[in-house]
């Protein structure tokens, strides 16, 4: 597939990639560039697009949240102090 750039530097995104990357007129695409000068593309999703991604079997109360902490704030200070 090919493109042509423009003075202004802008190009028109071929319909297969546009389709493929599921694109519509005014969603925003992310570059990047690889230190072998390869360029990628890809889409820039809004944060609700990752919504339900992570399946939990179960919400963790307060409690367990609190004991969580508790568990990895003393281990880090253990490691800190090299016990």
């Amino acid at each position: 597939m090919d493109s042509t750039i423009t003075v202004k530097g802008q190009i028109t995104l071929p319909k297969a990639v546009r389709e493929q990357l599921h694109l519509k007129p005014g969603d925003r695409v992310k570059f990047f560039v690889h230190p072998n000068g390869a360029v990628f593309l890809l889409p820039k999703l809004p944060m609700t697009a990752l919504r339900g991604i992570v399946k939990s079997p179960r919400r963790a109360t307060l409690e367990e949240m609190d004991e969580g902490i508790a568990a990895g704030a003393s281990a880090r200070y253990r490691r800190l102090i090299g016990k």
